[in-house]
C-alpha cells in the first residue's frame, strides 16, 4: 500500500514538473480536449449524467472497456470509432511523455548519485 501511495505521489510530481515543458502542456490541453470533448458530446448525444459520460470516455480511451455503458445512437458509434483512433493516441502519447520524464528525472539521480560517490 505504501508502494502505491509512492507511485501515486512520484505520478503528480512528474506531472508539476512537466508543466514546465512545452510539449507537455500540448499534449496535457489536448488530453484535457480530448476528454472533455467525448464528454460534452456522449452528454448530449446519449443523454448520460456529466459523470457517465466523462467516465466514459476515460474508460474508453485508456482501452479499459468494462462494457457497462455503450453508444446507442449511429451517430454516437460513429463519433465513438473516429474518438477511438483520435484519442488513443493522444492518451498514448501524454502517458508516454510523463514516463519518459520520470525516467529521465530518475537516471539524472542515479548519475548524481554515481558522480557523487566517485568522488569520495
Amino acid at each position: 500500500m505504501i508502494s502505491f501511495f509512492a507511485n501515486f505521489i512520484n505520478f503528480f510530481r512528474a506531472i508539476w514538473r512537466g508543466l514546465r515543458d512545452s510539449e507537455f502542456q500540448v499534449l496535457l490541453t489536448l488530453t484535457l480536449f480530448t476528454l472533455l470533448s467525448g464528454t460534452f458530446f456522449y452528454r448530449y448525444a446519449e443523454g448520460w449524467s456529466y459523470l457517465d459520460s466523462f467516465y466514459f470516455s476515460v474508460i474508453t480511451l485508456t482501452t479499459v472497456g468494462y462494457g457497462d455503458l455503450s453508444p446507442s445512437t449511429p451517430l454516437s458509434k460513429i463519433f465513438t470509432m473516429f474518438y477511438l483512433m483520435v484519442g488513443i493516441g493522444i492518451i498514448v502519447a501524454f502517458v508516454n511523455k510523463i514516463a519518459s520524464d520520470a525516467l529521465s528525472r530518475r537516471a539524472e539521480k542515479v548519475n548524481k548519485k554515481t558522480r557523487t560517490q566517485g568522488k569520495n
